[in-house]
């Protein structure tokens, strides 16, 4: 970065969970200082403040990472400006001076200071979006990470009592439901669950909204007359705490994932471009506000369509050597990004008339499931990168009536 640019001082990171090694070359200079400092929040005050005193202006900062703890806490001081390096190109920048692959924390740092240095143009400021734009993004992120967890257990609660009580998974249609959970902690055996009166047993049912007679008749009487799989109190007993702490887990995942819904559905409406996704063809309250957080606020971030294909890894890469060329999915990308675009794409399907055509066209080739959604999903990031950047919502009908003047087979007929 040429000292023009405004700054005093440049500095490399390499960041650790402990401490972060830094070198630093002053905006004047091309002496180059090796240092540490310790991940407390009084030691990142304290080298903060002192290089500001030491340099004063903006110091620009290269490390390995566009959020985590290190950038929310350097992020505090304005005079600090940073760069995110991709962690694979500071890799692979490493490998070009040692073969040997050997890592060490100082030469990090200073591989950063020279990527930064050399190729300026290479590397963009970190510019923080709003507060509530990042709360949603942090919202969104974190509510998909509980729903895996709640996969996880629901999962393991399909085979737990599959060994002494399977009667308990057929008598509900979802397992990760607080109807299920209540009933199995409340009968965690079969032997419990026959020993209930019947007037008890369907009270349970109406208290967890269960209105319809039929319902609630057929597991009664299925209760009645259940056999048990097995008496050998060894299985039953060691099956039952697991399957018992299993639940319990899972109406903790499902109580918090209740309440990050509760905080989307209350941010997410206070962001001037909500509307645009919430009136999207299978966008609903989960994906509508997954996709606002993917576009952002920032407009000239992905000036291009194909900009925001290629971050979110929609976008196919293609590899040339000699004769030989293939395609393949790009593997360095931010996954919940791509899987927001792919899941919202699947959606459409029965939603949107063209996407449906379209997907069924790329069935038709030949192309699996999984393929055709993809390629789904890159033609719908230029439609919504269109209405993102005009502000204008997505109408189904105005965009047939243009696939029809274009000929596409994609319109009707």
């Amino acid at each position: 970065m040429p000292s023009d640019a405004g700054f005093t001082a440049f500095i490399g990171l390499d960041w650790a969970d402990a401490k972060h090694d830094f070198c630093l070359q002053p905006g004047d200079s091309g002496a180059r200082e090796f240092g540490t400092f310790a991940h407390q929040a009084e030691a990142i005050e304290a080298w903060a403040h002192g290089i500001h005193q030491r340099f004063g202006g903006r110091i620009a900062i290269a490390l390995e990472l566009a959020k985590g703890p290190v950038v929310y806490a350097l992020q505090k001081y304005d005079f600090l400006v940073l760069f995110p390096i991709n962690p694979t190109l500071l890799a692979k920048y490493r490998e070009a001076f040692k073969p040997s692959r050997a890592k060490d924390d100082p030469t990090d740092a200073q591989l950063a200071l020279d990527l930064m240095q050399r190729y300026p143009h290479r590397f963009t400021p970190l510019k923080p979006q709003s507060v509530a734009m990042r709360t949603l993004g942090f919202l969104v992120e974190q509510r998909r990470l509980l729903v895996d967890d709640k996969k996880r257990l629901v999962n393991r609660l399909g085979n737990t009592p599959k060994q002494y009580y399977p009667q308990a998974l057929d008598w509900f249609e979802q397992h990760d439901t607080v109807v299920f959970s209540d009933f199995f902690l409340r009968w965690p055996t079969l032997k419990q669950a026959k020993h209930a009166r019947v007037a008890t047993l369907e009270a349970f049912f109406r208290e967890h909204n269960v209105r319809s007679a039929k319902l609630i008749a057929e597991p009664v009487q299925s209760i009645r007359t259940a056999l048990p799989l097995t008496d050998d109190p060894a299985v039953i007993t060691t099956h039952r705490l697991l399957a018992i702490a299993l639940v319990e887990q899972l109406q903790v995942a499902l109580r918090a994932i209740d309440r990050f819904d509760q905080e989307i559905a209350a941010l997410a409406p206070t962001l001037p471009d909500y509307p645009l996704f919430h009136a999207l063809p299978g966008s609903g309250p989960i994906l509508a506000p997954r996709l606002l957080a993917a576009f952002g606020e920032q407009r000239e971030r992905f000036a291009r369509a194909d900009q925001l294909r290629r971050y979110s890894g929609i976008a196919p890469v293609t590899q040339r050597s000699g004769k030989k060329s293939w395609v393949h999915w790009r593997w360095q990308c931010p996954t919940f990004v791509c899987q927001t675009f792919v899941e919202w794409a699947a959606q459409t399907i029965n939603k949107s008339f063209w996407a449906g055509a379209f997907y069924r066209q790329q069935r038709a080739k030949g192309s699996p499931h999984q393929v055709a959604v993809r390629a789904l999903a890159f033609k719908w990031i230029r439609i919504l990168h269109r209405c993102w950047q005009s502000r204008t919502p997505y109408d189904e009908s105005r965009y047939l009536m243009a696939l029809q003047r274009r000929g596409c087979p994609c319109s009707p007929g």
